[in-house]
């Protein structure tokens, strides 16, 4: 007796013997109920294996080779792009950077992105979609690092868009976009070499001032200089024509590393932010009397290195107990003392003096002070308390002292529209992924700034974190595990897979 063949061309079961109408019912029961079981079957066997169907009827899977294994290995590529040889240090287009950047051009094109870097040396990739007149979403992060970075933090956000979008342009349906979607990795976020951040988003939000491309490095080279060693003349006119119009923008969305705990803590690999924390940056010099170490006596002398400890000191006790210090008189109300309780953060990152010797009192000490909080208010105050205490002090230890503000953010609030888009495609790529209902996705606020800051002047912006182990970032022990980023590429392409 021969089985039952399938495999015909002919509608109808073909079979050696006679069947009866009974026998077709159930055997046609049998494998309607086979079919409809068959999904569930595979997602529980092997998340590699699942299937669904978007509204037209195209099965898609879950593009491991892709989303994971593929972004994880240009991740690690990426990371070992580097202008030293013992550490990652990419800053604004140092031959580094154009190399990393030379890198993403290229896995853009192989998404089936047109590509091309701008005046200040920002890499684009764009997909024109269905209707290329209709307003773009932006999808980025930066390529530049700090010193002695990891591997993920920037990289990561640019990675996951080409990817979701290579996985789009895989399937056929790259042009099927209702909307044009372009990514861009910004040439400068962390400020580094010129201590002047956003660099490539203020541009592109029009908010970098002409001025900046004189703004010179440690070794007295200008932007605009180099730039020009990079081949990449700019010009004042053609710095302000990078700027966006609004009406050609959609949106602004960024995936970036937690750089904190909370993730790690729930358990969860996505989180969805909320608001970024306004920062200002300061630069505080302090001036004395240098001296010979051994022959001014003790009442004799006007550090300034003394007197730069007692203001960090206080700046911390400031940063602690802020209620403590403000007033209620009307200039800061309790609820931003409150609010500030919860979100302040102050921090002295980098001091110098001169002429910096072990046997000389200084002559200067220079200090950095970077403040946040998500209350742009309270965040002033801490500033005034500060600066007013600085000149008291600095009277009466009979040294000079100066404060320029080296930048200012204000505190940023994600587009509750797009937040929710995002959070909605967090969880069904969490579910997709392993088949089982995530739970709520966690939504978070952000201490650290982000190119989004700067593209919230051009247009709503939404933003999602990934777990990185330990909360740790800005450090070679920074660390994203695989399954995370591919889930990250998953909630980027669910995401795109709404603007079908």
């Amino acid at each position: 007796m021969a089985a039952p063949s399938l495999h015909s061309s002919n509608p109808t079961i073909q079979t050696s013997f006679p069947i009866s109408h009974a026998m077709t019912k159930n055997f046609v029961s049998i494998l309607c109920f086979f079919l409809v079981l068959y999904p569930s079957f595979t997602m529980a066997t092997s998340a590699n294996t699942f299937f669904g169907e978007n509204i037209e009827g195209m099965k898609y899977d879950l593009f491991p080779e892709i989303l994971k294994e593929e972004a994880v290995a240009r991740l690690n590529e990426l990371g070992k792009v580097s202008d030293a040889s013992d550490y990652l240090e990419r800053t604004f287009q140092s031959p580094g950077s154009i190399r990393a950047g030379n890198l993403l051009r290229a896995w853009m094109e192989d998404a089936g992105l047109k590509t091309w870097v701008d005046q200040m040396g920002n890499v684009h990739g764009r997909a024109e979609g269905i209707n290329p007149s209709e307003k773009a979403l932006l999808i980025g992060s930066h390529l530049d690092t700090v010193i002695d970075a990891g591997y993920f933090d920037g990289s990561l956000g640019i990675v996951c868009a080409i990817s979701a979008l290579k996985a789009l342009n895989a399937t056929g349906r790259l042009d099927k976009l209702r909307r044009p979607v372009e990514v861009i990795a910004f040439s400068d976020e962390e400020g580094v070499r010129f201590q002047s951040t956003f660099l490539g988003s203020a541009a592109i939000a029009g908010l970098l001032p002409v001025s900046a491309l004189q703004i010179h490095d440690k070794n007295g080279l200008t932007v605009q200089g180099a730039l020009r060693a990079s081949s990449i003349e700019t010009t004042e006119e053609n710095l302000l024509q990078l700027k966006y119009e609004p009406e050609s923008v959609w949106g602004y969305v960024e995936v970036h590393i937690e750089q904190g705990p909370v993730l790690e803590n729930v358990g969860l690999p996505l989180g969805l932010v909320k608001g970024i924390a306004g920062q200002t940056r300061l630069k505080v010099t302090v001036r004395g009397t240098q001296g010979h170490a051994g022959t001014v006596p003790m009442n004799m002398r006007q550090d300034p290195m003394v007197a730069a400890a007692e203001l960090i000191v206080f700046l911390e006790s400031l940063c602690k107990q802020p209620d403590y210090y403000l007033s209620y008189d009307g200039q800061c109300a309790s609820s931003t003392v409150e609010s500030l309780a919860g979100s302040l953060v102050c921090t002295v990152g980098e001091i110098s003096s001169w002429p910096s010797a072990s046997n000389v009192i200084p002559g200067q000490v220079t200090f950095t002070v970077d403040v946040r909080a998500m209350d742009d208010t309270g965040r002033e105050a801490i500033i005034y308390e500060f600066s007013n205490k600085l000149y008291h002090m600095c009277d009466r230890r009979s040294v000079f002292c100066n404060v320029e503000r080296k930048h200012d953010a204000n505190a940023v609030v994600c587009d509750p529209g797009l937040s929710t888009e995002l959070k909605s495609a967090s969880h069904a790529a969490l579910k997709r992924i392993t088949g089982e209902d995530p739970g709520d996705v966690p939504v978070l606020m952000s201490g650290a700034g982000h190119d989004a800051m700067a593209m919230s002047h051009l247009t709503k912006v939404g933003m999602l974190f990934v777990r990185c182990r330990g909360g740790i970032s800005h450090s070679p022990a920074e660390h994203v595990l695989d399954d995370d980023i591919w889930a990250a590429g998953m909630a980027v392409l669910t995401f795109l897979e709404t603007l079908l």
